[in-house]
């Protein structure tokens, strides 16, 4: 065979090789940033869970203090 037909096919098996790991290195690459995604969405989905949770203890927190505040003005029946 002809040198340029050798080297045109090791030129042809190194671009082959070479556009296959790439190819499957990215996908490593997307698959691992998924997976990252993937946790902090539930990390968030998580705390989403709880945020009702946490309302309705500031709710009864802020009628606590108003509480406290209704006392310490005298302001009991309306008047000051």
């Amino acid at each position: 065979m002809n040198s340029t037909v050798i080297v045109a096919l090791i030129s042809f098996a190194g671009t082959l090789l070479g556009t296959f790991s790439g190819i499957i290195c990215s996908s490593k690459l997307v698959n691992y940033r998924l997976e990252q995604l993937e946790k902090k969405v539930e990390s968030h989905n998580s705390a989403t869970a709880r945020l009702p949770v946490i309302e309705e203890k500031i709710k009864t927190i802020n009628r606590r203090i108003a509480k406290i505040e209704h006392i310490d003005t005298g302001d009991f029946c309306g008047v000051n």
